[in-house]
């Protein structure tokens, strides 16, 4: 997972991403997004080859999103990983824990607001995709 979180006006690649099914109908691609519902596990095969996963987040309310984030980076994919649609300031926090590395917000979002809700919380209570130690770990350690 990279370590620099990245927004829609500093993206990493350029390229457009094609839907899941043109790039499993033979795409050359190596972005591909991701609409709420589909199953990214169909990706496995191919994550050595994307730069660019854009996963859909049609509402708030629609935690899908997380899913596909988590499920790409325990099959290993390590390329970017975009958050696109409505994502809010109080989901970028566990957002990143879920492998998100890159954002595309339908609405801006304040910079001061976003580093404070990455900064928000100290200590976790489960392991996820960014690696930090549960506070559980930390208090009993093996």
């Amino acid at each position: 997972m990279a370590d620099a979180l990245r927004f829609r006006d500093d993206p990493v690649h350029e390229e457009p991403a094609v839907t899941l099914d043109a790039f499993l109908g033979q795409s050359n691609a190596t972005a591909v997004r991701i609409e709420a519902g589909e199953d990214a596990r169909l990706l496995i095969p191919y994550l050595d080859r994307l730069r660019l996963i854009e996963v859909s987040f049609p509402r708030f309310r629609d935690g899908r999103g997380f899913s596909t984030a988590r499920i790409l980076r325990e099959a290993g994919y390590t390329g970017e990983l975009r958050a696109e649609g409505d994502v809010l300031v109080d989901l970028i926090f566990f957002m990143r824990r879920c492998g998100f590395d890159s954002f595309a917000p339908e609405h801006p979002l304040d910079p001061v607001d976003v580093e404070n809700a990455l900064n928000r919380y100290e200590f976790v209570y489960q392991h996820a995709a960014d690696e930090r130690t549960p506070i559980w770990a930390l208090r009993h350690p093996a």
